[in-house]
């Protein structure tokens, strides 16, 4: 199968359960609300040394803010959900908080969730407020701006991490310019982030190393600098690789930033698109590569 002359190797990305939430995130205009999504997401690029993996999305145009005021959406995704409660105490107060004019809510609609706003407001000492917006329970929290509101609680719900697929790419100018238009179709689809800087990932890794310690390592076999020295996965022509991984908050909309972004870098340059995965031991779920290009 081949798109504009890329080919899509009958494959599949494997990916795994994971725990995810959905913040609404408010301030006087859009940039502040950008800027403490940003600082609450930061640094949690992959699970396996960030204790999260996060982003922002911006809201679709029929969603208004609880509180009316400009907003942006950050997604969290977790191993479990005492990982989430924790993560998001520290990102909430120490991103959020911090932020002049910010607050925050919940914006996922789940059976299951977990205290941030009503941890959070014991930062008052003792000066704190409650209220209730529409059967929600809010925290007004003295700050020297005037006052953080917080949501006592946040929804979390089970969720789909470690999408994925690889550009091959005959340099390095071509399979960023295709990464870079894969990420900018995908953002446009709701609850699903890309979190490596940019969207992309460079380093992309094993489950296995030769040191002692170490779980994971650089995937050599699609390291081209390496090509000699080990069992490559290369085809003749390729001399750089980049790998889009994606979280969502449901298995559906993996699927669909994965079908976009495919359908988007399949551009002058790129050789081949695959995927990563585990011949099926890592999860549950799998993304076969033509299937959602047929789609």
């Amino acid at each position: 199968m081949r798109i504009n002359g890329v080919e899509i190797e009958d494959t599949f990305a494997e990916a795994f359960e994971m725990w995810g939430a959905r913040l609404i995130i408010t301030a006087h205009n859009e940039r502040w609300a950008l800027t403490a999504a940003q600082a609450a997401t930061g640094f949690a690029t992959s699970i396996i040394g960030c204790g999260c993996e996060a982003g922002t999305n911006d809201l679709p145009a029929d969603e208004r803010t609880p509180d009316g005021r400009p907003g942006v959406a950050a997604l969290f995704f977790t191993t479990s959900r005492q990982n989430m409660e924790a993560q998001l105490l520290q990102r909430v107060g120490q991103g959020v908080m911090t932020s002049p004019t910010s607050a925050c809510y919940n914006g996922l609609d789940a059976g299951d969730t977990i205290k941030v706003g009503g941890k959070l407001r014991f930062f008052g000492d003792g000066f704190q407020s409650s209220k209730l917006l529409d059967g929600r329970r809010l925290w007004r929290v003295p700050v020297m701006d005037g006052e953080f509101v917080v949501e006592e609680n946040f929804g979390v719900s089970k969720a789909v991490g470690g999408g994925n697929f690889f550009i091959m790419a005959e340099d390095l100018e071509a399979a960023l310019a295709a990464a870079e238009a894969a990420v900018t179709a995908m953002r446009a689809v709701p609850g699903v982030i890309m979190p490596f800087p940019g969207g992309i990932v460079r380093s992309g890794s094993k489950v296995s190393s030769r040191y002692k310690g170490q779980h994971v390592s650089s995937n050599t076999p699609y390291c081209p600098t390496i090509r000699p020295l080990v069992e490559s996965a290369l085809p003749d022509g390729v001399e750089a690789v980049l790998e889009i991984v994606i979280d969502g908050l449901e298995e559906e909309a993996v699927g669909e930033a994965m079908r976009v972004g495919v359908g988007a870098s399949c551009l002058p340059g790129v050789v081949r698109i695959t995927a990563g995965n585990y011949g099926g031991s890592l999860g549950r779920y799998q993304f076969h590569l033509r299937d959602l290009v047929d789609a």
